[in-house]
């Protein structure tokens, strides 16, 4: 009888397609997806740390899993990925039931550690930072036009509030012929894009000895047969470089369409940060990805509310976000995390001003999006249909280039496909289209 995986997923499109590499890695061993609990012989919870809310739902879940496995003692229950790097053996310690925790790094040494936990009875625990080149692993994907591909972990960056280097460790890049070895598989199954995901993404070869820079790599993938179009994510502002932008502009596959994380828009926040750069550097890379991108359209992540953020330091992100005409960010309170430096800043704000600040800067930016959206109306774009419409039912769902979401009445069969659509109309924050 085969045994049922259950996966539960929080955080970011790294912990996604970290979840579908351990269904990946299962599968050869019997073990079939669910999406049932309760009928799970095995229960991942692939956790997230990167803000407290994340840490705070994945214990709440624990504690309704404990509840299934005082009815079903037999059943495996693992912690795997940035909370189990982060907490260790203390996940044991509160949760002794548990028999797997192991980190994001660790993901590859799943299968042995199941049969070494079968085995014993006893819990297994993996949370190391191994050293050399990240492996290429087997992946169970949800759909078959879209597919992540990881292409290094870890970060060397030490921004102060960031657990990232803690929870998933030390920079490393797998070997650019695998990765081309692994989208030339993709492209020949059918899927027409990829992502390319990283914690500094553009920073990709940085630490490997194979010469290989991340614009070498996007070269190396343009010339992928069948594949049309190449994202990425998440980029740093120092690590973008002529090259990339060079690559940006003149390679096909690549798509108009950049996340930069900003954080703030001030420069005496953005020392405390740590990020490296001044709020005139990033405006000067924005300036230069525009003039040989055209078209580019760019997201963001903003942190409101850092440890010393006066009025003037905020009222400088809120202008610094609207006028670099970002089409969507995503904008958070900043978040005390264990193992950073921020939490030994001076000047912790209240709850109530974070809240205040993230209100006011998510409702301008509510308004920038929504009137650039109308003024996409009538315009023609290609869009890649990834599947059925979730709202409109007979419809499909896909995306442009610049990364627009579109609804559009068109057949099934057109999933997988690209074809030009109008935009016809914006209707409760969402677009929708004809076939052109």
């Amino acid at each position: 009888m085969p045994k049922k995986l259950y996966i539960q997923t929080y955080g970011c499109q790294m912990n996604d397609h970290d979840s579908e590499r351990m269904a990946g890695l299962l599968a050869p061993d019997g073990y079939l997806l669910t999406d049932r609990m309760d009928e799970a012989d095995l229960i991942l919870m692939n956790t997230c740390s990167i803000r407290e809310k994340a840490e705070q739902k994945a214990f709440s879940e624990l504690g309704r899993i404990q509840q299934l496995h005082r009815q079903r003692p037999d059943l495996i229950v693992g912690v795997a990925g940035c909370m189990a790097r982060q907490e260790g053996a203390a996940l044991l310690t509160r949760h002794p039931w548990l028999k797997l925790v192991f980190g994001s790094k660790q993901i590859d040494q799943l299968p042995r550690l199941l049969r070494e936990t079968t085995a014993s009875g006893r819990p297994v625990i993996a949370v190391d930072d191994p050293l050399g080149e990240a492996p290429s692993l087997p992946a169970h994907r949800k759909g078959n036009v879209r597919a992540w591909v990881s292409i290094m972990e870890g970060c060397e960056n030490r921004c102060s509030f960031c657990v990232v280097p803690h929870s998933r460790g030390r920079e490393r890049s797998r070997r650019s012929e695998e990765i081309v070895r692994e989208v030339t598989e993709l492209a020949r199954q059918g899927y027409r894009e990829v992502t390319l995901l990283g914690q500094n993404v553009n920073s990709y070869g940085r630490t490997s000895d194979e010469g290989v820079d991340f614009a070498g790599l996007l070269q190396r993938l343009d010339g992928v047969p069948g594949l049309a179009r190449v994202r990425f994510t998440t980029s740093h502002p120092s690590a973008v470089t002529d090259r990339m932008i060079r690559a940006m502009a003149e390679l096909p596959t690549v798509c108009e369409h950049l996340h930069l994380p900003m954080q703030s828009g001030s420069d005496r926040v953005l020392e405390r940060m740590n990020r490296e750069y001044t709020i005139a550097d990033y405006r000067r890379t924005i300036e230069a990805l525009r003039a040989a991108v055209p078209g580019l359209t760019l997201t963001t992540d903003i942190i409101v509310g850092f440890p010393g953020e006066t009025e003037e330091d905020f009222e400088r992100t809120l202008e610094a976000a609207t006028s670099l005409a970002f089409t969507g960010l995503f904008a958070f309170k900043y978040s005390k995390r264990p193992h950073t430096p921020a939490l030994e800043l001076d000047g912790h704000l209240d709850e109530t001003v974070k809240t205040a600040r993230l209100q006011r800067l998510l409702t301008e930016q509510q308004a920038l999006v929504q009137a650039r959206q109308r003024a996409l109306v009538g315009a023609t774009h290609e869009v890649l249909f990834e599947g059925p419409s979730q709202s409109h039912p007979g419809w499909l769902f896909g995306r442009t280039r610049a990364a627009d979401q579109l609804h559009v009445e068109a057949p099934a069969s057109l999933i997988g496909q690209m074809r030009s659509v109008i935009i016809t109309q914006l209707r409760a924050h969402r677009l929708e289209g004809a076939l052109a």
